[in-house]
């Protein structure tokens, strides 16, 4: 089976594993292109390649790290190489149609959902918070409009019960990296073909608000428990308490529900349960700023926070 010539565009760790698997493969990678370093360190001066770049460094691939693909240059750059595909997995940049038109067939996404359900940016999250029971991965033909294209191979995951957002990504990356090395076998092959997406059950995974990672705790406590498990381990569903210096941000990396009843916002126990709009939620893992997580019974040593007590929603 011969090599593709193939561009690679990803930023996260999510993206990693199908980088190394496509050049675990054998195919041609003649470009990898990511996001620009981050500002690290106190004081900003230091940078931070993306783990994508270091993924890249180490298996001695040429990195590009433009901040936009709008202009001419990027363009003409871009089709330099050409590529018989590009394969995008979280970049994080908008591909004008000149790129998408760039290499000899086209570019492919792998997208953690099942599309049409949670296009955007937040599909893994957005799919835990809402309570589904299942997820999975699709590759899709990329198109001007957001995660509209038609799919090509899609992978269906379980989601359970107590499944985080991050286990969930750890699970479909890895999926994900194989689903891609299928992809490049058929298209190898002339023979991957596309089924276009259904035009009913269209939703849009937003990104994640910092007010709706904030606890409300006259919301049921299953909706609740979902909030916590697709915000763990960030930015993580949080609520706020006074330790003693002014309101702390907590967060919540796990929990399960109880069937206990009480004033919204009250601890009910001493396993740190706390009451909400319909039965409590029982938090099992939290972390305060600054510091690893922590069981509940660890944080309930150095918080000293009575049985009564009432969680108050910040001002």
């Amino acid at each position: 089976m011969s090599a593709l010539r193939i561009v690679f565009m990803g930023t996260p760790d999510f993206s990693v594993p199908v980088l190394t698997e496509i050049a675990a493969r054998g195919h041609d990678i003649v470009a990898v292109y990511t996001r620009a370093p981050k500002p690290a360190g106190r004081r900003g001066l230091e940078t931070l390649p993306s783990p994508v770049a270091l993924a890249a460094t180490k298996l001695g691939l040429p990195i590009l790290t433009p901040t936009s693909l709008r202009t001419p240059e990027a363009a003409a750059l871009f089709a330099s190489h050409k590529a018989d595909i590009a394969i995008v997995v979280a970049y994080g940049l908008i591909l004008p149609k000149a790129i998408l038109d760039a290499p000899a067939r086209g570019c492919l996404n792998l997208h953690a959902s099942l599309l049409p359900r949670w296009r955007g940016a937040a599909p893994i999250q957005r799919a835990i918070m809402a309570g589904d029971r299942e997820t999975g991965v699709a590759v899709m033909r990329m198109e001007e409009t957001l995660d509209t294209g038609p799919v090509a191979l899609e992978e269906r995951v379980a989601i359970g019960a107590e499944m985080t957002a991050g286990e969930l990504h750890d699970k479909l990356s890895s999926i994900g990296a194989d689903l891609i090395a299928r992809t490049l076998d058929l298209l190898a092959q002339d023979e991957l073909t596309f089924t276009p997406q259904p035009t009913t059950g269209v939703t849009y995974a937003e990104k994640i608000s910092k007010a709706e990672a904030v606890i409300d705790w006259s919301r049921d406590a299953a909706a609740l428990h979902d909030l916590v498990r697709g915000l763990s381990p960030f930015p993580g569903a949080a609520f706020f308490v006074d330790l003693g210096k002014g309101a702390e941000r907590i967060k919540v990396l796990r929990s399960h529900t109880v069937a206990m009843q009480g004033v919204p916002g009250t601890i009910l126990d001493g396993d740190l349960t706390i009451a909400c709009g319909r039965d409590a939620l029982r938090l099992l893992e939290v972390q305060r700023a600054g510091r690893a997580p922590m069981s509940a019974a660890e944080f309930l040593r150095g918080a000293r926070l009575a049985r009564g007590a009432l969680l108050r929603q910040p001002d």
